[in-house]
């Protein structure tokens, strides 16, 4: 599958939206991402994107479902490394600091406590 930053503007939008319906079609992901084109444009896109490899289709009665071929958990991964890569030259630590500043409602006793576990299970795990 080719990298997400070979995505367009409006690619990178579509395959957003796709990500947070799951099973997607032309007319619900025209209504979720900002100023969309025709119907017939997002078809066109998303047409695209499947020759590229993002989407797979199958048919359901008269209308296409379309869903992304790598998981949104892969995709949020990768997507995160690209991230730290790009904004923060790989530092795990620099971003979470960067997050953990910008929120203004804080980090809940709750969250706490499951980084703090995550960072032991990870120091254990020889991560």
């Amino acid at each position: 599958m080719p990298e997400p930053a070979e995505l367009s503007r409006r690619e990178r939008q579509i395959m957003d939206a796709v990500y947070a319906l799951g099973d997607a079609t032309v007319n619900k992901v025209a209504e979720t991402i900002p100023s969309p084109p025709t119907a017939m444009a997002v078809r066109r896109m998303m047409h695209i994107l499947e020759e590229k490899g993002y989407l797979r289709r199958t048919g359901s009665g008269r209308e296409v479902i379309y869903k992304s071929r790598q998981s949104k958990g892969k995709a949020g991964r990768t997507a995160l490394e690209n991230v730290l890569e790009t904004f923060f030259g790989g530092s795990l630590e620099e971003a979470l600091a960067a997050h953990l500043h910008a929120r203004k409602d804080g980090v809940s006793d709750d969250e706490r406590k499951r980084l703090i576990a995550l960072i032991k299970q990870a120091k254990q795990e020889g991560r």
